[in-house]
């Protein structure tokens, strides 16, 4: 997909399928991120992703929960490695 002709159904909201132990911790995050989100007692969490910045912001913090730190780490140097 190119990122440039992302383009979301306006007011379209994307359930986010992760853990419920998990979804309390993204739906804060989202909230911090002024991405517009919900998530009530027993609900799944649902979030508007509007811009090709949110999707990419809600795949980091989703991200950050569900990838084994090791992994995270050797990714971030990957990253590191290209840059310099």
């Amino acid at each position: 997909m190119n990122p440039s002709s992302f383009q979301p159904e306006a007011d379209q909201e994307q359930e986010i399928e992760i853990s419920w132990a998990d979804r309390w911790q993204v739906y804060h995050r989202l909230q911090e991120l002024e991405i517009p989100s919900q998530c009530g007692a027993n609900q799944p969490l649902c979030a508007q992703i509007n811009n090709v910045v949110a999707a990419i912001q809600l795949w980091s913090v989703v991200r950050q929960l569900t990838v084994p730190r090791r992994e995270l780490a050797s990714w971030l140097e990957q990253c590191w490695k290209i840059r310099g």
